[in-house]
């Protein structure tokens, strides 16, 4: 556990994407199994431990020390983990540090009470680092700044094989990995997972105009895109799955590798053949179209769907690219070949479960921009760019596919509330409620339409954090609201991808994608937007 311990800290204070691989290879090197594999699990969060919540925890460190005490720290470090392993009293004498694989056994088959006595006993014996680690391990909230696919090539990289290698046969391990690790130690061949239906590592696209070039008229060479060299699609915005059915076992998978299937049954009844399918996963309107992002959100993350809910929003998968049909693997082919099979392959289909991409016609540069900022359809991002010579690869090569979304819309808009961030940021505010301007009884008042919590270096977050401890009103635990009239309030600029009605929020509509472009420090925030601004926007409207 100390390893661990060690592990999850440096990880949280390193901020480079190197530096953390780096720290988990060196990990997997020089901790021996299976503490590793344990590790591993809990970096892509594969360790399930139900009979512990933050409420066991909270019940545990109020029973130690006073009420209020713990409440006021709670609101000043604004993390669980983080105010229990501070706050926790030092039982002198006890000093038992329990292994990670122990913590993970133990708890496994533990009840709720027998996990309490547990928790509290390491707790009494760890250190204050080896505390913040057990409760984030049994909390399943890492919060560091590592996603399970870059655990994933670490791991790669830490027995030098390709990250692809690891997440084709990933779906047919269990932890603690012991035969992973042992292929990546060299002592084995690789694992062969009795899996159908597997998931093959995706291909991903870069953007066609990096973020600091997106004011820049020359940033795309005209004569890089011609019809002879790209094929160019929709952009949909659902989520990206890949539709495998082998061997009578049929699975959706995300494009991380996450399985779905249990969510989209109707799509999996309609997958009667033998193929993988990368595609985009959206819901069907009545009338035929593509329903906005809300409705598919409707269905994911569900245990079980029920009928009523796949009848009002029926999903299917609109299909890019074909990698295997039959027996056959056809990543290593060219896109213009498999393009050719897949448009073969779905009109041979007897459902309209799965339709084909269409292809945008590429005359040059200034017809795709115009077509990439005015789309036929309000559910459509932008567009793709993918060369007719490229291969299948997993990863995100640099050359073959681009990514061109449609600028971001812009609002003005003045900052409500501020929430403490999770990890290495709960020492700031750094989550943000913004509202515009509307009319109520006769009286503008601001209406929340957004929260977003990125956009901002880490200098304009410091600026942040300190408008809002001079500016709180009111403090609700983590969350201050803040000095917000027409007279004195932070006006902030936010981009965004779309916005839909939604009868949840008070405003009767929702953001897709906020994030904060600019602080305006020279603005009034009686000159920000009004919520007539943002309904013009609405597709209806547009």
């Amino acid at each position: 556990m100390e390893a661990f311990a060690n592990l999850l800290e440096r990880l949280l204070l390193t901020p480079s994407r190197n530096g953390k691989l780096a720290l988990m290879a060196n990990y997997f090197a020089t901790v021996p199994d299976p503490e590793r594999g344990w590790a591993l699990a809990a970096l892509t969060n594969e360790i399930d431990l139900p009979g512990v919540k933050a409420g066991l925890v909270r019940r545990l460190v109020e029973s130690k020390v006073d009420h209020e005490l713990f409440r006021l720290s709670y609101d000043y470090v604004g993390d669980l983990a983080d105010t229990v392993s501070l706050i926790w009293p030092t039982q002198h004498g006890a000093n038992y540090v329990p292994t990670l694989s122990e913590v993970v056994a133990e708890l496994s088959d533990a009840t709720k009470a027998q996990g309490e006595r547990l928790i509290e006993g390491w707790l009494n014996g760890l250190d204050a680092r080896g505390r913040w680690a057990l409760l984030k391990l049994v909390t399943g909230g890492l919060r560091i700044g590592v996603s399970a696919r870059l655990a994933k090539v670490a791991a790669a990289q830490f027995g030098e094989v390709e990250p692809s290698e690891v997440e084709e046969i990933w779906h047919g391990l269990e932890p603690p990995y012991l035969s992973l690790f042992a292929w990546l130690d060299g002592k084995a061949d690789k694992p062969k997972p009795d899996v159908d239906a597997p998931f093959r590592p995706v291909m991903l696209a870069h953007p066609l105009v990096a973020k600091k070039d997106r004011d820049n008229p020359d940033a795309i060479d005209p004569d890089l895109i011609t019809a002879e060299t790209f094929a160019a699609e929709w952009k949909y915005d659902g989520i990206r799955v890949q539709a495998v059915a082998e061997n009578g076992v049929r699975r959706i998978y995300t494009r991380t590798g996450d399985d779905i299937s249990h969510t989209f049954p109707d799509v999996l009844a309609a997958m009667d053949f033998q193929a993988a399918i990368d595609g985009e996963l959206l819901v069907q309107k009545p009338d035929g179209g593509v329903a906005p992002f809300n409705e598919l959100q409707q269905r994911l993350n569900r245990k079980t769907v029920s009928k009523k809910q796949m009848d009002a929003r029926p999903a299917f998968i609109r299909a890019y690219d074909l990698l295997v049909d039959g027996d056959e693997d056809l990543r290593s082919l060219d896109f213009k070949s498999r393009r050719s099979r897949l448009e073969a392959f779905v009109a041979g289909l007897e459902t309209d479960r799965i339709d084909l991409s269409p292809l945008v016609e590429v005359k040059d540069v200034e017809a795709l921009e115009a077509a990439r900022n005015a789309p036929p359809a309000p559910e459509i991002e932008g567009l793709m760019l993918k060369r007719w010579d490229s291969i299948y690869e997993a990863g995100r090569p640099k050359g073959p596919w681009f990514k061109w979304k449609r600028d971001p819309f812009l609002i003005d808009a003045v900052m409500l509330y501020a929430q403490r961030g999770h990890g290495r940021r709960s020492s700031f505010y750094s989550d943000f409620t913004f509202g515009v301007w509307r009319e109520i009884d006769g009286e503008d008042q601001l209406t929340p339409v957004g929260k977003a919590y990125f956009g901002f270096t880490d200098e304009e977050l410091k600026q942040l954090d300190k408008f809002v401890r001079d500016n709180t009103i009111e403090r609700f635990g983590p969350v201050r609201s803040v000095t917000a009239t027409k007279d004195h309030g932070l006006v902030l600029e936010v981009a965004f991808e779309g916005l839909q009605r939604s009868p949840r929020h008070k405003s009767g509509i929702a953001m897709r994608f906020p994030r904060i472009n600019r602080i305006r420090w020279d603005k009034p925030s009686a000159e920000a937007d009004r919520l007539e601004n943002l309904e013009a926007l609405l597709p209806e409207n547009a």
